[in-house]
């Protein structure tokens, strides 16, 4: 039996399962591992172990070792390589008149390889451009298109919220996010007030949702008419987390109706 463990690449490449062989991980841990005919770097995003046996047709490609300060150099020796690389495909980008926002270059750690990832509204034919990028920096060329969403993870920010882009600190994939999450919220369906960095539903509402929908169980709805202590009236607003409700009842009187 061997143990396999999630690695996002680089730093903001895939996630793939690895062969972890006689390794002891944990979630964070910096590790050097075979990949797409050569080595690059990566983070374990889950160090939970899957056993598989050995017979099995899953044969994922192995982490060779944890990074030690000599990788971790030379990793950031690419990072700053890659900035160069940017500013060159940048440039022709421009020559070649494509329709296309350049949003960050990777190199592989062994410099076999350079990602760049860019947003557009549409399909770009970019094969000259690759050509001229192989071309001048000898290596293979990747060209991934991304959402904006992926664009406000890899360039952070701060939210309406005053904290970090949730993307951009901790979460590892992106959800589904619908306009009944923030119903379920009692949010304002004004898209500047539920929309983040990226112009699309903030991602805070698909995490939140569930905690919010157990949290409503038994409490009534907004506009619903209800039977309460004081008298019969319509709900105006209603905190989950207290577990209560503003009535206003048929006289015009306001009370909080407190739900168990």
């Amino acid at each position: 039996m061997e143990k396999i463990v999630l690695v996002r690449l680089r730093d903001f490449g895939q996630a793939y399962f690895y062969r972890a062989v006689d390794l002891e991980v944990k979630e964070g841990d910096l590790v050097i591992a075979e990949h797409d005919r050569g080595l690059d770097y990566g983070q374990i995003v889950s160090p939970k172990e899957v056993m598989v046996d050995k017979e099995s047709k899953v044969s994922p490609k192995k982490i060779i070792r944890l990074a030690s300060a000599a990788d971790t150099k030379q990793i950031e020796d690419n990072r700053t390589k890659a900035k160069d690389a940017f500013c060159t495909c940048l440039k022709k980008i421009i020559e070649h008149k494509l329709d296309m926002k350049l949003v960050r270059a990777e190199y592989s750690f062994d410099r076999t390889k350079i990602v760049f990832y860019f947003t557009a509204s549409g399909r770009v034919d970019f094969r000259n451009l690759v050509k001229d990028l192989a071309k001048i920096f000898k290596a293979r060329i990747e060209l991934r298109q991304i959402g904006v969403r992926d664009e406000a993870k890899m360039f952070g920010g701060f939210g309406p919220c005053g904290r970090e882009l949730c993307c951009a600190k901790f979460l590892k994939d992106f959800e589904p996010v619908t306009i009944k999450m923030a119903k379920e919220e009692g949010l304002p369906l004004n898209p500047p007030k539920i929309s983040g960095l990226c112009g699309r539903l903030m991602c805070c509402l698909s995490f939140e949702y569930e905690t919010y929908k157990m949290l409503a169980k038994g409490l009534p709805r907004e506009g619903e008419q209800v039977h309460i202590q004081q008298g019969k009236g319509k709900v105006i607003s209603v905190n989950v987390f207290k577990r209560s409700a503003m009535v206003v009842l048929e006289d015009g009187t306001v009370v909080e109706n407190k739900y168990k």
